[in-house]
């Protein structure tokens, strides 16, 4: 294990980022020191899925999103929503 060097202050934000952008960070730290975070809220991010519903259950859902003006996928989506998130 190598020696840690020290951090130094930041006078505001642009000086932090520049001078993080021109170093290896690895003299900072270790491997060991990072840890896997995830931010689900940060940005939502899609996934294309591929379901198998009946033709009356389609078309009766493409029905009610035409009488709401809302693409059907977009109807589905809140759908599952709702149905996911009822307590």
């Amino acid at each position: 294990m190598k020696k840690r060097l020290k951090f130094p202050r930041f006078k505001n934000e642009d000086e932090e980022r520049k001078f993080w952008s021109k170093l290896d960070t690895s003299e900072y730290f270790e491997p060991k020191d990072f840890e896997r975070v995830s931010f689900p809220n940060l940005k939502p991010t899609s996934s294309p899925i591929s379901i198998r519903i009946p033709n009356y259950l389609l078309n009766r859902v493409k029905e009610k999103a035409n009488e709401i003006n809302v693409p059907y996928q977009s109807l589905i989506k809140e759908y599952i929503k709702a149905g996911v998130f009822r307590r």
